[in-house]
C-alpha cells in the first residue's frame, strides 16, 4: 500500500531531515511519476515491486544526507527549473535575492551586459538572462563540471543570449566591462563546523570554502571588479549573515560608492551591492 510504504519512509527519515513528510512524499510522487497532491488520493493503492524497491533507494540516499536536488536532478529556482548535480550547489532561495535587486538596477538600460561570476548551475546568470532577454551574459566558472551542467541549462532554458566561460574568477573575460557583476562566491571559512553537516558536507568544497577567514574570495573579487564595470556599473555580492561589516569595510578601501546591505526574507543581511564612482 502507497500509504504504509510512506509512512514508513518518513519514520526512517526523521532522524536526519525536519523536512522527513516532504522529502518522502516528493520522493515518492518522482518514483510514481506523479504529482505530489495526486499521492493522498492514492494511500489505499497498491505499489509494485519495482516501484518500492526504488523508492527505498532513494530514501537511503536521503538518510545518508544526499540533498534533496541531488537525487531528483534538479531544482526551481525564480520559477525555472535547473538541473544540478553533485558538481555544482544546489541553488537556494536567498540568492533569488541577486536576480531581484539585478533586475532593478538595470531598469532603464537597454542592452545590459551582465558577468556571473563562480555561475555554479548557472541559476543567478541564467535567470537573468531568461528575464532580461535583451541582455547578454557570460557566465563563468573554473570547474568543468560546474560548467557543464550550466551550459546544459542554458541549452535546456533555449536562451541564445549566455555565453559560459572555463576560467578562474576574471582571468577568463579579460577587457571585457559590464553593467553589472553577480556573484555568490565562496564565503565560508575552512574551518567552519558547518562543512560537516548536512547539505553542505554533500555539495562541492571549491563552491563553498573561500580560505582561512572566508573573504577571500570578496577581496579577490572587489579590487578587480573595478576595471570591468562600466561607469556606474554595479557589483552584487551574496554573503554570510555576519559577513556584511566586513565586506563594506572590502569595498569602502576600494573606492566603490552607495555601498547598501540586502536583507532576506527572515531579515538576514544576505547580499551587498555597491557602484562604481562616475
Amino acid at each position: 500500500m502507497i500509504g504504509l510504504v510512506l509512512e514508513t519512509a518518513i519514520r526512517d527519515l526523521n532522524a536526519i531531515s525536519d523536512s522527513a513528510p516532504l522529502d518522502a512524499e516528493v520522493l515518492l510522487a518522482h518514483t510514481l511519476r506523479i504529482d505530489r497532491g495526486n499521492l493522498r488520493a492514492r494511500y489505499d493503492q497498491s505499489i509494485s515491486t519495482a516501484d518500492t524497491q526504488h523508492f527505498h533507494h532513494l530514501i537511503s540516499r536521503r538518510r545518508q544526507g544526499e540533498p534533496l536536488a541531488y537525487i531528483l536532478g534538479h531544482r526551481e529556482f525564480w520559477s525555472l527549473s535547473f538541473k544540478v548535480t553533485p558538481a555544482v550547489l544546489v541553488p537556494r532561495p536567498e540568492s533569488e535575492l541577486l536576480v531581484q535587486f539585478g533586475l532593478d538596477a538595470l531598469t532603464g538600460i537597454m542592452q545590459p551586459r551582465i558577468l556571473d561570476l563562480g555561475t555554479g548551475s548557472g541559476a543567478i546568470g541564467l535567470s537573468l538572462a531568461y528575464s532580461l532577454p535583451h541582455a547578454t551574459v557570460d557566465a563563468v566558472d573554473i570547474s568543468p563540471a560546474a560548467l557543464a551542467v550550466a551550459e546544459d541549462n542554458r541549452r535546456e532554458l533555449g536562451l541564445s543570449n549566455v555565453r559560459t566561460v572555463l576560467g578562474n574568477w576574471f582571468d577568463a573575460i579579460r577587457d571585457e566591462t559590464y553593467d553589472l557583476i553577480v556573484s555568490n562566491p565562496p564565503y565560508l571559512a575552512d574551518d567552519d563546523p558547518h562543512l560537516a553537516t548536512g547539505h553542505l558536507a554533500a555539495e562541492p568544497q571549491l563552491a563553498l570554502v573561500s580560505g582561512k577567514t572566508g573573504l577571500e574570495a570578496y577581496k579577490l573579487i572587489a579590487p578587480q571588479a573595478l576595471g570591468h564595470l562600466r561607469t556606474g556599473g554595479i557589483l552584487l555580492l551574496e554573503h554570510g549573515n555576519t559577513q556584511a561589516s566586513a565586506l563594506r569595510t572590502i569595498l569602502d578601501e576600494c573606492g566603490y560608492a552607495r555601498t547598501t546591505i540586502i536583507r532576506d526574507l527572515a531579515g538576514h543581511e544576505r547580499a551587498t551591492r555597491a557602484h562604481k564612482p562616475g
